[in-house]
């Protein structure tokens, strides 16, 4: 994360809405999606496009598991299958700790 953060720094870009996706790809493993305003040299410039649903959840990160069958089922509710899953996790658990809230998106590419 710090790397990225100066290759967006030294590029002169934002990151408008603080948006920053993670892909868990394993269980110790997740590949990070930042939103820049421009690309970012020697980074791995990439687009996401297609349908997507998302909810936003409360509560300590332990709950991830509940939140995803939950999720499951909001998506099976509006009729769309999930293809790809990622989650906005708003604040760090610092942060969280120290404003009493943690609010998580979760955020699926659906067909």
């Amino acid at each position: 994360m710090k790397r990225l953060d100066e290759k967006v720094r030294n590029a002169s870009a934002t990151i408008p809405g603080q948006v920053c996706l993670s892909e868990h790809t394993s269980k110790w493993n997740m590949d990070v999606y930042l939103a820049v305003d421009k690309e970012i040299p020697d980074a791995e410039n990439m687009m996401l496009s297609g349908k997507f649903l998302t909810k936003v959840y409360e509560g300590p990160f332990q709950d991830t598991g509940k939140w995803c069958k939950d999720f499951e089922q909001f998506a099976s509710s509006k009729g769309v299958q999930i293809s790809k899953w990622y989650m906005w996790y708003t604040t760090c658990p610092k942060c969280a700790e120290k404003y009493g809230k943690n609010y998580v998106v979760i955020v699926a590419l659906v067909t």
